[in-house]
């Protein structure tokens, strides 16, 4: 007996390289070796009457796709990713993204604290599966300075402004250095990058880099920082648990949902003096007769008890146990 193809639907392909992407592209890689898989922007295709199980990411973007599938073969099969956007905006008010998670037979969400943005009658459809990445050592670093890196394409959900803003803050410091990797798709975000770099010396905007180089820069910086004003469950985070980076992360539902309730390196949303604060405090603990607590340590403690949830052993079993149901489900 052959096992259920199964056919990926994501609203971003290769070129676009983000969440989106990676997820559908490590999940078919995953999945490989037991079923035929395949990626899609839009369903259904000349292949499509092969697909037995349809993963679909993005509730709203993908909604033209879902829709198509319940249509011909109703609930069966069909699993719906739901992304930041779709938990954290979308089902609230979009009409096609509501009508995405009714016609689902699963709902996947991506941290743990996704469950509970669902409506009450949804909640026993969703199943929480952690992405995954690659473990890497943890690197020397010097002490002679603090060096950040945030990660995230330049745009309002990411809220660079509050990097920006922390940046003008810390201008004075030349011991606290700061990295921005991202694409500005808009050139408001591209100037007001440009303009941050011009006031403070100690900010670089690196603009877009190969996932290999962004890998290498979060394990080579003290810590990571993710700004996000609306996130579902950002691969940066899980990037950086893995490779001994800690986080310094705004409290938002997605970045608590990886990080844990007790967290200690979380900042309100769009709090760039709170950021600055914390990039300081890092900065303090790390000389070896600090009086302050050496928060770096208790971070990166806390980052490496959670980094079993990252690995991409869970991730497979997790995504096992949803394609079983799927197959199983009336």
């Amino acid at each position: 007996m052959r096992a259920p193809s199964v056919v990926i639907v994501s609203p971003a392909l290769a070129a676009a390289n983000n969440g989106n992407w990676q997820t559908a592209r490590r999940w078919q890689k995953m999945l490989s070796s037991t079923h035929l898989v395949r990626i899609v922007r839009q369903w259904p295709d000349a292949q499509a009457m092969a697909d037995d199980i349809m993963l679909a990411l993005h509730a709203r973007r993908s909604a033209p796709s879902i829709a198509a599938w319940a249509q011909s073969r109703g609930a069966r099969g069909l699993a719906v990713v739901l992304t930041g956007t779709d938990l954290y905006r979308d089902i609230a008010t979009d009409p096609q993204a509501q009508q995405s998670l009714a016609l689902a037979g699963r709902l996947v969400v991506l941290q743990s604290l996704g469950v509970d943005a669902l409506a009450p009658p949804l909640r026993s459809k969703a199943r929480v599966i952690y992405q995954s990445t690659t473990s890497r050592r943890e690197v020397p670093k010097t002490s002679r300075e603090l060096h950040a890196v945030m990660v995230g394409h330049l745009r309002d959900v990411k809220s660079p402004d509050t990097l920006f803003e922390a940046a003008h803050i810390l201008s004075g410091r030349a011991d606290i250095r700061i990295t921005h990797i991202g694409e500005a798709s808009e050139a408001p975000w591209a100037e007001k990058a440009r303009a941050t770099e011009a006031a403070c010396p100690a900010y670089r905007w690196a603009g877009a880099l190969p996932h290999a180089e962004v890998r290498r820069a979060i394990q080579q910086a003290h810590v990571l920082v993710h700004t996000s004003a609306l996130e579902g469950g950002a691969h940066v985070i899980m990037e950086a648990a893995c490779s001994g980076t800690p986080v310094l992360a705004s409290r938002v539902p997605g970045n608590v949902g990886m990080l844990g309730a007790g967290y200690g390196g979380y900042f309100e949303p769009r709090d760039a003096a709170g950021l600055a604060a914390l990039l300081d405090r890092c900065r303090a603990g790390q000389a070896p007769d600090a009086p302050a607590p050496k928060l770096l340590e208790q971070l990166r403690a806390q980052c490496a008890s959670r980094a079993p949830l990252f690995s991409p052993q869970a991730e497979r079993l997790a995504l096992a146990r949803l394609l079983q149901e799927l197959q199983e489900s009336p």
